[in-house]
């Protein structure tokens, strides 16, 4: 791989298994050194252990990059933070942030308790803003930096069982554009991936037994066939010079598709002249205006 990230330093959360190994490793290739994080927690997040990050830096290490561990909860901001300074105090600077660190507790929405919902916002939302608010101090101050958030396409209700998932993973959208906006004129680029590839998390037994229950045993096959390291070249190319006008961006990413989403847009508008619409005028006009084709997606018309 050619050494297009020579001096970068870069972090990479949840780096010790699956897409996070992956794009660390391939980021060293490229000449990175890099701060491998990962607590080292089973998938719900519980526990830790520090040799799958040891483990990665090891790789790194024997094919002859550079590598620290780091073994800090991204849902603490004091381990965010310390995170962030692993590579200032190792490396000297941070030029990149790869927000990767996630779990999952999945459940119906009916049935998903106070704790199942906190500990994944947690992890997901605030891990990726305690992160990057650190990152981005120092990204200003040295006018250069990139940024990628790990979003999902269970924020676009592509799975089930997931509303505390979905919900972290589409917000983490929202703050990537926001990210974007604040940091462009620093010379900060944030995008964002929903990436799509057979990991311990996508793949744990419970999850894949959920999925073909729910007549989605074609997803579990998609999955299987989807290797984590392919993420990995796309996440260094939007880290690179040539990505420098990519910004506030999202792209769906695994196997070889590589696809850029389309930023939302009003599709259809009712426009009153004056004053507002009434109930009545809604229920005459709406259904064949604004609703008009509209299908009911959780709803099965077969």
């Amino acid at each position: 791989m050619a050494k297009v990230l020579e001096g970068k330093i870069a972090v990479v959360t949840g780096a010790g298994r699956g897409i996070g190994r992956g794009e660390a490793i391939a980021l060293a290739a490229a000449g990175a050194k890099v701060v491998v994080n990962d607590l080292g927690g089973t998938g719900d997040g519980s526990g830790s252990d520090a040799a799958p990050a040891s483990q990665v830096v090891k790789e790194i290490k024997e094919q002859g990059g550079e590598a620290v561990a780091n073994f800090d909860s991204v849902a603490e901001p004091e381990g965010a933070e310390r995170i962030i300074q692993d590579a200032v105090t190792n490396f000297g600077r941070i030029d990149i942030l790869i927000n990767n660190a996630g779990i999952l507790r999945d459940r119906m929405v009916y049935n998903m308790s106070n704790d199942e919902w906190d500990i994944v916002q947690k992890v997901h939302m605030y891990g990726h803003f305690y992160c990057l608010r650190t990152a981005c101090k120092y990204m200003r101050q040295q006018k250069w930096g990139r940024i990628v958030n790990t979003s999902s396409s269970a924020g676009l209700g592509e799975t089930f069982g997931q509303a505390n998932y979905g919900a972290a993973k589409e917000g983490i959208v929202g703050l990537t554009r926001q990210t974007a906006k604040d940091m462009a004129r620093y010379g900060v680029t944030c995008n964002a991936i929903r990436p799509s590839a057979g990991t311990r998390l996508t793949m744990n037994p419970e999850l894949i037994e959920n999925w073909k229950r729910a007549g989605r045993g074609d997803l579990v096959e998609r999955l299987e066939a989807l290797n984590p390291e392919d993420i990995a070249p796309f996440i260094v190319f939007l880290c690179t010079d040539a990505a420098a006008n990519i910004n506030g961006r999202t792209f769906a990413v695994g196997g070889g598709e590589i696809s850029l989403y389309s930023e939302p847009v009003k599709e259809r508008t009712l426009f009153k002249q004056k004053g507002r619409w009434t109930l009545e005028e809604l229920l005459a006009i709406a259904p064949n205006t604004l609703g008009k084709g509209l299908e009911n997606p959780g709803l099965d018309t077969k």
